[in-house]
């Protein structure tokens, strides 16, 4: 009696109660469902507790929602904690804060539907928190779970929003919401129109959610908004029509070829099956004369041929409906759909030109040294992987002792080259040069050079994968949508492609070295007797193509693993290269690193899963590519290209 008293008074003090901002009067007038809530009726205690507007709603939801809320003997509720056998406890107005025995209390436990229900309703005051990261968190909620209440609160929250990545968020989600929840048609059309433009996944989702479809059957033309009607052989098949047609009721199953089974098994009598000897049942034929015998009488269900499942098929129409029943709304959705998916062709195209460039980049740098010291000493170098693999361990190394990855990295580049650039001239002074003009033991000299240096490198740094770290600035990518984006440190390696293809150029076309170059590769013989060494030019084109390949190792280095045997997964494609691109030519080992790098990206994006599928039929394509060019895109000129 005296509850109700009390809950009596605490209403008809609810108005001053509000005006108060004191949230317990309300608690109280909801106190049996606060207590044990339920998930179909919690939502109009929510409700009262969002409409009084007192600042304590939001820190009472996140406790309910949280379990930490205790309700005591006399019905009033508090914030509690435990604390050994006792709880500390703080009232939910005035923030006054006390030590009670836990006996006294009894924990509010909402389960997981309600604590569901809750976190909606908290949304609504997250959205305008002062702190930007609740803010986000309850964006991120909406997103997660939209729901048609959630509408309202997120228009009213994005004006005053002082964050523009937050605000352009919520503008976004609004539009998302809109479309599928606004309360006027024109309202929702015009949300779905602005989403035209947007080639995110969460605008695809929630068109396609609009443009949901169910399958359907009508002996007449069908009415209602009507996505396609389905042609019975091309949009379905014969099987799966009559199928439909059974699950709606319009036409008998069909009896399987167990089902006559089980049917002749359970009536036999005297030995007979439908009037045939079971012994003579032994073909699907006998079986089926004695199971329609059997439905003739009445026993079984009756077979449904072919033919009757034809012609039952041919009086209905199959067609797919939305679930949306406004066709306007349906037609702005289709539409947008379309200019969406047109948007993401377009940027997928753009993606993969920017991942075949990247790529393109990489096998420029690896094979730029080896197009110099193969085009124009004709060494075939098996080594040169390693030279690569040199110059990474190089920036490793750096690396160990300076911290800075900036400066690390500007130290090393130099460095690499500095440092292959002299294992190469060593190399072409021990070995290489006894074997000019001898192709095969050129090739076989340098495959067992590779081979020690490889041994070598895992001697000194071991079998694990040296992590060669970018610094900061490089981390993360750019990116221009949800489908177009691109690496820093992709990005880094194309402008150093770049940069070198500028230096190179330089150095052969503005220098006395180049000059020298150009001339030995052209014609040799003529070189010398205009008094260029070609012995001295061959080792410093050399150790130049070494070099080369170390700062190439650097670069790479950012990119991929570091190990001893990361030369080898760039040799293959340095050879194809240099060979597609034309022997000694920079701009053509350009070329060859473009079409080698799209060629490769074009066969992976028909192929995803299989990488090394991909890379089987690109050297098969460089196969065919060469039996027609032999020389290469840019063939060499002079008159060493007729050698």
């Amino acid at each position: 009696m005296f509850r109700h008293l009390l809950i009596l008074v605490l209403g008809l003090g609810l108005a001053g109660a509000a005006q108060a901002q004191d949230l317990q009067p309300v608690l109280q007038i909801h106190a049996d469902e606060i207590a044990n809530p339920s998930r179909s009726s919690v939502s109009v205690t929510l409700d009262d507790l969002v409409s009084t507007g007192a600042p304590q709603v939001s820190d009472f939801l996140e406790r309910w929602q949280d379990k930490g809320v205790w309700q005591r003997d006399d019905g009033l509720f508090f914030f509690a904690k435990q604390s050994g056998d006792d709880l500390a406890i703080q009232d939910i107005d005035s923030g006054a804060q006390s030590v009670a025995p836990e006996n006294a209390f009894t924990q509010l436990k909402p389960n997981g539907g309600v604590r569901r229900l809750i976190g909606t309703a908290l949304v609504q005051f997250q959205l305008t928190d002062p702190d930007v990261d609740r803010r986000s968190t309850a964006v991120d909620s909406i997103a997660r779970r939209p729901d048609a209440s959630q509408l309202a609160p997120l228009l009213k929250s994005i004006e005053g929003e002082p964050d523009k990545k937050l605000k352009a968020r919520k503008t976004q989600l609004a539009n998302f919401l809109s479309a599928s929840f606004a309360p006027d048609t024109p309202d929702r059309i015009a949300a779905i129109n602005s989403m035209s433009t947007d080639t995110s996944i969460e605008a695809r989702a929630v068109l396609n959610q609009i443009l949901t479809v169910k399958a359907g059957v009508s002996a007449d033309q069908p009415k209602g908004n009507v996505a396609r009607i389905l042609t019975v052989g091309s949009d379905l098949s014969q099987a799966d029509a009559y199928a439909r047609l059974v699950d709606a009721g319009l036409a008998a199953p069909v009896v399987s070829h167990n089902d006559i089974r089980d049917a002749l098994a359970a009536n036999v009598v005297d030995g007979r099956a439908g009037g045939i000897p079971t012994a003579q049942l032994d073909t699907q034929d006998a079986r089926e004369r004695a199971y329609t015998a059997l439905a003739q009488a009445g026993t079984v269900p009756p077979l449904v041929t072919m033919a009757e499942q034809r012609a039952a098929t041919e009086n209905y129409v199959f067609y797919e409906a939305y679930d949306e029943k406004n066709i306007a709304i349906t037609e702005a959705a289709r539409a947008a759909l379309n200019s969406i998916e047109t948007r993401v062709g377009v940027s997928q195209a753009v993606d993969l030109t920017l991942d075949a460039l990247s790529l393109a980049s990489i096998y420029f740098l690896a094979a730029i040294g080896l197009a110099i010291t193969f085009g124009v000493m004709g060494v075939i170098n098996m080594a040169h992987g390693e030279f690569i693999m040199m110059g990474a361990y190089t920036g490793y190394v750096v690396q160990l002792f300076v911290p800075d990855y900036t400066l690390s990295i500007i130290v090393a580049l130099p460095l690499a080259f500095a440092i292959t650039f002299a294992a190469g001239v060593v190399m072409e002074r021990l070995v290489i040069r006894h074997l000019y003009h001898r192709p095969l033991e050129t090739l076989l000299a340098t495959f067992g050079i590779s081979i020690a240096l490889q041994q070598l490198a895992k001697n000194i740094f071991g079998t694990q994968a040296r992590p060669l770290t970018s610094p900061a600035w490089l981390d993360g990518a750019l990116v221009f949508s949800d489908v177009i984006q691109i690496s820093y440190i992709r990005i880094a390696i194309f402008v150093l492609a770049l940069l070198f293809l500028g230096l190179i150029l330089f150095v052969l076309k503005r220098t006395r070295l180049g000059l020298e170059v150009r001339a030995v590769t052209q014609n040799p013989g003529m070189a010398a007797s205009m008094g260029i060494n070609p012995d001295r030019i061959n080792m410093l084109t050399f150790g130049l193509g070494s070099g080369i390949a170390g700062i190439a190792g650097v670069a790479i280095g950012l990119y991929a693993k570091v190990t001893s045997e990361m030369g080898a997964d760039y040799i293959v494609q340095s050879f194809m290269t240099v060979v597609v691109g034309g022997v000694g030519n920079v701009w053509g080992t350009l070329a060859g690193a473009s079409l080698i790098g799209f060629l490769q990206k074009g066969i992976e994006w028909f192929n995803p899963s299989n990488t090394l599928a991909a890379q089987t039929y690109m050297v098969l394509f460089i196969i065919l590519f060469i039996q027609f060019r032999p020389k290469g895109i840019v063939a060499q000129k002079g008159r060493a290209a007729a050698d």
